[in-house]
């Protein structure tokens, strides 16, 4: 194994989640910051968010009733 081309390794980095959740893993980086974890993930907590932000989901409808309004009257 060659020396000094890897990087130092962390036994205990902590890691710091948006929600406040930390962990303590391995890591190149002394200290991680996420966005998302496992505590506050929809998959794992059950709570499943729908975000429709400025009314996407009735814009794409209207868009979809319109392209089927002009096949049907060709």
């Amino acid at each position: 194994m060659k020396k000094d081309i890897h990087p130092k390794f962390y036994d205990k980095s902590e890691t710091t989640c948006a929600c406040g959740a930390k962990y303590t893993i391995g890591s190149t980086k002394e200290a991680i910051a996420v966005e998302i974890c496992a505590v506050c993930h929809p998959f794992y907590t059950g709570n499943d968010k729908v975000l429709d932000t400025a009314g996407r989901v009735e814009k794409f409808k209207a868009r979809k009733e319109a392209g089927t309004k002009k096949k049907s009257a060709k």
